[in-house]
């Protein structure tokens, strides 16, 4: 792999876009097997797995139109990078089929027998109801894709020359895309992960998701720039100092994760509403209470204690395990939030969370690397370029 500076795009790049590719197309080949062993377990699995790559997609989006709002000025190195993870979200809504086709084994509200018999599912039947889930997540793709090909062909044609006037469709692209988003990205995580316990609600659900999200993208983003740095790319423009403030929004969305999580027990705990409380009781029968204390040390304690020394934040090392420890936090968070509702009984993992995990993410990678190899890895022409390169944490 080379680098050219003058430019800032890389040749060479060998074969890690088609390992992740080959990953990607071998762990949906197994996972499609699985399916026709324990169709019940890959349903569930799946949308673990699709839950966690659209996250990464969202906080990137999120990231980006974030970055233009405030106008910052030390993540300008970093902008390319969320955005090629961002351009690659549209291409999870084809990995949301076999979800559409999985509604019955996942969903106990698009059965219309259990329906009749339920009175709180009847009370619900106007938003639960196949026809309208289908379409509300299609709209939130189409809503997603707009915001976030906009965001990236203004981007793309600062490459070309700085003009104000793209600076200031940046902005106008994500003050509208910033509400959008978090309506979206609520409505999304109701759906798709709320919804498999149609009886119980939370109104902090979207806000905990979204935590997930932010975290998740960081993460991703976080382990691309140091494998670049690994191979002699970006070295001199993305520094320690970057690295420093990437390890500091890692460390401020894992206590908001923790807020959010706490917040959402502590008020559901307090009201003592029996359709509520059953919900948390679920996770805490049979081996979910390990989960459950998991989540507690794994999610909050060991990277907060890792991330807090000014030390730590400067040492890719450090931030290597903190990424990787993030995002498998992550997935376990989501696990727990998916299969109390296949196995109350405890925790059974099966080989399907890793063949859909890796599946769906080897696909979604190889199109972020693709991305990547396409374009200049930063915006070269944007005015802040050169205080991104020279930023220096105070």
């Amino acid at each position: 792999m080379k680098f050219d500076s003058q430019t800032y795009r890389i040749s060479g790049a060998g074969s890690t876009g088609y390992r992740l590719l080959l990953a990607g197309i071998a762990g949906l080949v197994l996972s499609g097997v699985g399916l026709f062993f324990d169709n019940r377990q890959f349903f569930h699995s799946y949308l673990v797995a699709f839950a966690f790559w659209v996250s990464v997609g969202l906080g990137a989006l999120f990231f980006t139109i974030l970055h233009h709002l405030v106008n910052a000025s030390w993540s300008v190195v970093l902008r390319r990078l969320f955005e090629n993870v961002m351009i690659a979200l549209p291409l999870l809504f084809i990995f949301f089929i076999p979800i559409a086709f999985g509604m019955g084994s996942l969903y106990e509200w698009s059965h219309a027998d259990k329906v009749a018999v339920d009175h709180l599912l009847q009370g619900k039947v106007g938003f639960l109801n196949s026809g309208f889930f289908l379409a509300r997540t299609l709209a939130y793709f189409a809503i997603w894709s707009v915001i976030a090909f906009l965001a990236y062909k203004l981007s793309l044609r600062q490459d070309q020359a700085h003009s104000e006037t793209l600076t200031a469709k940046m902005k106008k692209v994500s003050a509208p895309g910033a509400i959008l988003l978090a309506v979206t990205l609520t409505f999304a995580a109701w759906d798709w992960l709320m919804s498999l316990d149609a009886r119980w609600y939370s109104t902090i659900f979207g806000a905990y998701y979204f935590a997930e999200s932010a975290l998740s993208a960081l993460a991703v983003v976080t382990l691309i720039a140091i494998y670049l740095r690994s191979k002699q790319v970006l070295v001199k423009q993305i520094t320690l100092e970057h690295y420093h403030d990437l390890a500091k929004l890692l460390f401020a969305f894992t206590v908001f994760w923790a807020y959010m999580a706490f917040s959402q027990y502590f008020l559901i705990w307090y009201a003592n509403i029996p359709e509520e409380t059953i919900w948390f009781q679920h996770r805490w029968a049979g081996s979910w209470k390990a989960i459950t204390l998991l989540l507690v040390f794994g999610h909050f304690v060991v990277p907060f204690l890792v991330l807090i020394s000014r030390a730590a934040k400067r040492s890719t090392r450090v931030l290597t395990f903190a990424g990787l420890w993030l995002l498998l936090m992550h997935w376990t968070d989501l696990h727990w939030l998916v299969m109390p509702n296949l196995h109350p009984q405890g925790f059974q993992p099966s080989w399907m969370d890793l063949t859909t995990v890796v599946g769906i993410g080897g696909v979604f990678l190889a199109l972020v690397w693709k991305r990547l190899c396409a374009h200049p890895l930063v915006p070269i022409n944007d005015p802040k370029l050169v205080a991104s390169i020279e930023f220096v944490n105070q």
